[in-house]
This record gives C-alpha cells, sequence and structure tokens, in this order.
C-alpha cells in the first residue's frame, strides 16, 4: 500500500468526491452501472492491521464478522490482514475458507444450525473448525451427534446470554434475557455438564455478544466480566479454557457521533483479563461493521426531482417539499428502513453545502413501491447534483439486499492501490424476469439420512 493515501470517502482539492484514491464520478464516466457498491480494500485491511496491533503480543483473534460483508474480495483482503472469521452459516463458512481463512481461526454462532452446516464444519481442516458455538442446552447432543458420525472429537465453546442490555438499537441487541441468542447464565452449568458427558465434544471456551454499533465499552465490558466469572467458575472444576470471545459490535460514526476506536474494547478486554486472573487465554473478538462499513459508498445516479406545494405556504414556493428520486432504494440499502438508520449523502462533485445560499433540503427517496423506502432529509445542492454517495454503505448493504419489486441487486466495485478497479456486475432485471419465468424442476426424492 503505498503511503499517504486516503482511506474511505474524502474529497480532493477541487471537492471531488474519492473513495480511497479513486474518484468516484470517473467510476460512473466510465460506464459504471448504478446502484452499484464501491469498496476500498486498503482501507478495509489497514483497519484490521489497526485493531490486531493494539492487542500486542497478547494472544488474540480477531474473527471478522463474515455477515457484514461477504464478497469475496473483502474477505481475502481482511484474511490476508490478519484476520481469522466469524460465520453464522453454512455459505459463509465456505465464503470464509475459500478465501484463505483456516479453520483454527473460524468459530461458528447460529441459534438454529442445520445438520450439513455443522457437517461443514466438524469435516473443516484436520480437526474441524476451532469452535462451534453452542447456543442452547438442546443443541449439545445434535453437535455431539454429528461428531460423533464423523468419527472425530469436535471443540465447542457454549454462547452464554450474558443478561445484558446496552444502548443500541432494539433489533441488534442481543445480550438481554428476552433475546434469542445463548445460554441464560442460569441454564450455563447445565450446559456445560452435558458438554462433559459427550465424548465426541471438547470444551475449548466461552463467547458472548452484546449487540452491535456499541459507541463505548461499558456494556460490552459488563458482559465480558460475567464471562470471565463463569470461565473461572469452569476452570476450576474442568481446567484451563483455550479462549474467551467477547464478541463485537463496535460501532462506527454514520454522522455526529463519536464511538471509541475497536482498539480501545481489544485494550480493555484485556485489561479485564488480567484483573481476572485469565491472561494469556486467547481472546477472540468479532468485529464486522468497524472493519468495513467506512471505507464502502452506495453510489446512485439521480432520477429525477420532485416538488410538492404546501397549501399552507402559497403553493410550491420556500414551504414546498422537495424530493430527490434515486436509482438506489430500500432493496439496495434497508438500514434506514429497517433499523430507522440514517447515512449520509453527499454528491460526487464540489464540497458538500451548508445552510445558506446554493443549498436546498431534498427527501432522499429510492424507486421501491414502500413508503418506508426513504432515505431521510438532507442538505443538498440545487439545482440537484446527477449523482450521489451514500456514505459508510460497506456493512449491511449488499449482503441484506433483496431482488424486491423485480429490482436487479446492485454492482460490486473493488478498488486497490496499484490495481484497476474491479466489478462484479449486476444481476439486472432481465435476469431476474428470465429467472422468474423458468419452467420448475420435477422435485426428486431425497436420499435418505445417514
Amino acid at each position: 500500500m503505498s503511503p499517504g493515501l486516503p482511506h474511505g470517502f474524502s474529497r480532493d482539492e477541487g471537492g471531488r468526491a474519492l473513495l480511497g484514491a479513486q474518484r468516484l464520478q470517473d467510476l460512473l464516466d466510465r460506464g459504471l452501472e448504478t446502484p452499484a457498491y464501491v469498496y476500498d480494500l486498503d482501507g478495509m485491511a489497514d483497519a484490521a492491521r489497526r485493531l490486531g496491533a493494539a492487542f500486542g503480543d497478547a494472544p488474540h483473534l480477531v474473527a471478522y464478522a463474515v455477515k457484514a460483508n461477504t464478497a469475496g474480495p473483502v474477505v481475502r483482503a481482511l484474511v490476508a490482514a490478519g484476520c481469522g472469521c466469524d460465520v453464522v452459516s453454512g455459505g459463509e463458512l465456505e465464503v470464509a475458507l475459500g478465501a484463505g481463512a483456516s479453520p483454527e481461526q473460524v468459530v461458528m454462532s447460529g441459534v438454529a444450525k442445520r445438520d450439513d452446516e455443522l457437517d461443514r464444519a466438524i469435516a473443516a481442516g484436520s480437526r474441524g473448525i476451532l469452535a462451534v458455538q453452542l447456543e442452547s442446552v438442546e443443541e449439545i447432543a445434535r453437535v455431539a451427534a454429528r461428531a460423533a458420525t464423523a468419527g472425530r472429537r469436535v471443540r465447542v465453546s457454549v454462547r452464554v446470554n450474558p443478561g445484558v442490555e446496552v444502548d443500541t438499537h432494539a433489533h441488534v441487541a442481543t445480550g438481554h434475557d428476552e433475546a434469542k441468542f445463548g445460554v441464560a447464565l442460569a441454564d450455563l452449568a447445565d450446559a456445560l455438564t452435558t458438554v462433559d458427558a459427550h465424548p465426541s465434544l471438547e470444551l475449548a471456551g466461552l463467547s458472548c455478544h452484546v449487540g452491535s454499533q456499541l459507541m463505548a465499552p461499558e456494556g460490552w465490558l459488563l458482559a465480558a466480566e460475567r464471562l470471565c466469572d463463569a470461565a473461572l467458575a469452569s476452570e476450576a472444576r474442568r481446567g484451563r479454557l483455550a479462549f474467551l470471545d467477547f464478541g463485537g459490535g463496535f460501532g462506527i460514526d454514520y454522522g455526529g457521533s463519536s464511538p471509541q476506536e475497536p482498539a480501545a474494547f481489544a485494550r480493555a478486554g484485556l485489561s479485564l483479563l488480567r484483573e481476572k486472573g485469565l491472561a494469556g487465554r486467547t481472546l477472540v473478538v468479532e468485529p464486522g461493521r468497524a472493519l468495513v462499513a467506512a471505507f464502502g459508498v452506495l453510489l446512485a445516479r439521480v432520477i429525477q426531482t420532485k416538488r410538492a406545494s404546501d397549501p399552507d405556504r402559497g403553493g410550491a414556493g420556500a414551504g414546498g417539499r422537495r424530493w430527490l428520486l434515486l436509482d438506489a432504494g430500500m432493496n439496495d440499502l434497508v438500514r434506514p428502513a429497517l433499523y430507522q438508520a440514517k447515512h449520509r449523502i453527499e454528491p460526487l462533485a464540489g464540497p458538500t453545502p451548508a445552510a445558506g445560499p446554493g443549498a436546498a433540503r431534498f427527501r432522499v427517496v429510492g424507486p421501491v413501491c414502500e413508503s418506508s423506502d426513504d432515505f431521510g432529509e438532507h442538505l443538498l445542492p440545487e439545482p440537484a447534483p446527477s449523482a450521489v454517495a451514500i456514505r459508510d454503505a460497506g456493512a449491511y448493504g449488499f449482503t441484506m439486499a433483496s431482488e424486491y419489486n423485480g429490482r436487479g441487486l446492485a454492482a460490486e466495485v473493488f478498488l486497490r492501490a496499484g490495481e484497476p478497479a474491479s466489478v462484479i456486475r449486476s444481476r439486472d432485471a432481465g435476469a431476474w424476469a428470465r429467472a422468474r419465468l423458468a419452467a420448475p424442476e420435477p422435485l426428486a426424492p431425497r436420499a435418505a439420512p445417514r
């Protein structure tokens, strides 16, 4: 990577929008179809290296949460920067292993893992993955049976629900008593005893996760402290654990907030291990958003503007609402509809306007036939730009996209210093229509289970 190059979104001296060192307008001028996600791979890799460096010489694993962005070039870049992977499905496991992650650096979570997904995790490498994270007492016998069938002793960890409520959106809070995730602290002793009873299972660690978009380590540390106490009780009976997984959820600045850096979480976690007498155990963290969100944008062209009269102010004057209609919608980026999230939206040329002459407030919306297809109100130049960048879209953008309303999936563009931009083309509406019109195949009998 060349020194001095910018990472993430910025502007050059002429006010033109950049991602990394790439002018975004140049991509459109070269014929890039929109909507399109654009990713700065160097920025992602640098974020991963900086987080890894925060652990110093302490044993650790930065297990990238693949669900945040599953694109092969993204996962390869993070693995090359030293990351392992946290996966929650068989598909994500295939991407992680295919991108070069060692099975020894992969953990698998999920409350309802299918047998075939467990079989793939158990069969990986010479010993299976680092750990299958058990999320219920009932799951233990299922994993043990799959391990016995494969003739392997499988490493597992128990994901503990620490009963901690953190200050985040309800849809991404995972560590409270009503969440579906993990084994309640009150049931942990039973879970560990059940693991002990199965010779095909080896208890390698304990884990927890309290939620996403955490601004500071306090709630994260409260859950981690409860996990450490559980680990001390377990070690007194069973011996030393190989690792403790404190989860991820490190937040980013979507505009106007000041989250602490992921390194602060790492240092706080190591300090807690020392205080609890658990130094030397591998500390696993599972960042996703913090490594990729700020290094991706969603490019969209403006289809047209719309102006609505305000009868209380005498028509379509200063009080009329202005709309900016994009070719990107909630099927491409669902976070605003699902989480009431607000992403910064900026023109590709000229500085971001401040309130005053030459700027107007636009309600930015997409083409999807839902009122929730709404990116919020934004200050933009007038006349309106021909294209915009929706910032901080490198996480939970394409991975949560759909083809609702017969809209194809967006293209994905990958940027690296010294290399030409590469693209995964969009699946256009014609391809979608052909797939929906294809004649169904007869349902063949399924092979008997082993």
